[in-house]
């Protein structure tokens, strides 16, 4: 991000003087996907580009609020009970609200944002948003006070109550956690972490976003969490001896004994449930070892379990993972919710060319496109610029 450029705009549409900058990260995950509301482990990073804000408090209850890239503008109190319409401007007025419920005395202010996370990307440019406004008000109206954590909380409350995102903690857990050169695992059970040097030597870490997003009829993720309540449940039901939350703390045996109590498709999503809270342990192990051709083979194996078991890919990313093969490719999958959206590629440094041309050509060829590239580089958590 241009510090200059977002300093600029602030200046041009408030009163000319200046205040601090902040930033926050989009994110990456490696492996771990669909297993945040099961109360599995995830394995994200935070990335180089993110979101940038300049804010300056300014002696009222108002909020003055300027978006850069969409170059609209809203204003607000801080008290007010509705707040604004427009979406940009609710990621904004619900940090406000939750740090105030923190008892932060949140005062007016003014601010104007921008951010380079490409869109459609599955790298979470909403939670990089929440995360950089929650570093500016710690800094600005708390003196610092505030926690990591509950800066992570206030920004999955924001997604809950003000945006109608019922999403789990990885995005905004990476966004604040992040480090240079680290990705991290991390148990959304207990919320216990811990980072793994992830600086892979020969080997770069890049997407491809397929450029789509297929609408499927109903709820698809809705359908997908209920399927896996409805196994928790029925493990529960055979076992009340033991406590059972989620498909966290079920084991294999436990799908076998209620396959005849739960649909057929309730048994294939928990299956790979399963199967990736162990991935997320495998890649873990291969990490520690310096193992990346296992950690590319646990990804190949989560992108099959995604599309066959899971049944969240499409035809577009599918091609995606097969030319990943076909290139020799060392690990590949999708990334994210799926339905389109990015595969996440683990490439040896000698490859990465001929597997970019050879993934552009192909898929021009039979889809009218170009999918579009994103090398990642793990950087940062939030943090004040200036």
């Amino acid at each position: 991000m241009d510090i200059e450029f977002v300093r600029s705009r602030f200046i041009k549409h408030f009163d000319g003087k200046t205040g601090n900058i902040y930033f926050s990260p989009g994110r990456i995950n490696l492996i771990g996907e669909h297993t945040d509301y099961n109360g599995g482990y995830v394995f994200p990073g935070a990335v180089d580009c993110g979101v940038m804000a300049e804010l300056r408090p300014n002696g009222t209850n108002k909020v003055m609020a300027y978006s850069i890239d969409l170059k609209d503008r809203t204003e607000f109190t801080v008290d007010d009970p509705k707040g604004p319409t427009a979406t940009w401007a609710r990621y904004i007025y619900g940090m406000v609200q939750e740090f105030r419920l923190l008892g932060v005395d949140v005062k007016g202010f003014n601010i104007a944002f921008a951010g380079d996370v490409p869109l459609g990307a599955g790298m979470s440019s909403s939670a990089a948003m929440e995360s950089c406004f929650a570093c500016a008000l710690n800094d600005l109206f708390a003196d610092n006070k505030i926690s990591k954590w509950d800066m992570v909380l206030a920004g999955q409350a924001t997604e809950h109550k003000f945006i109608g995102c019922n999403c789990g903690i990885m995005d905004q857990f990476a966004s604040v956690f992040g480090q240079e050169g680290k990705l991290m695992r991390l148990d959304c059970n207990s919320r216990e972490f811990e980072y793994y040097p992830f600086e892979p030597q020969g080997y770069k870490i890049v997407l491809l976003n397929s450029c789509v997003k297929h609408e499927l009829a109903g709820s698809p993720y809705n359908d997908r969490r209920n399927s896996c309540e409805n196994v928790a449940k029925a493990v529960q039901a055979k076992h009340p001896e033991r406590t059972i939350k989620t498909l966290r703390d079920c084991t294999w045996e436990d799908l076998k004994e209620v396959e005849a109590s739960v649909s057929a498709e309730d048994i294939q999503r928990a299956t790979f449930v399963l199967g990736e809270k162990e991935r997320v342990l495998a890649v873990c192990d291969a990490l520690t070892k310096g193992d990346y051709e296992e950690v590319g083979k646990q990804m190949y194996l989560t992108h099959n379990g995604l599309s066959k078991d899971y049944e969240v890919s499409c035809e577009e990313l599918d091609y995606l993972n097969d030319i990943a093969k076909e290139c020799a490719v060392t690990g590949s999958r999708i990334m994210g919710g799926g339905f389109g959206g990015c595969t996440i590629n683990l490439v040896k440094d000698e490859l990465y060319d001929s597997f970019i041309t050879t993934a552009k050509e192909k898929f021009a060829e039979r889809y009218g496109h170009q999918p579009k590239v994103y090398d990642v580089v793990i950087g940062q958590g939030s943090r004040k610029i200036c």
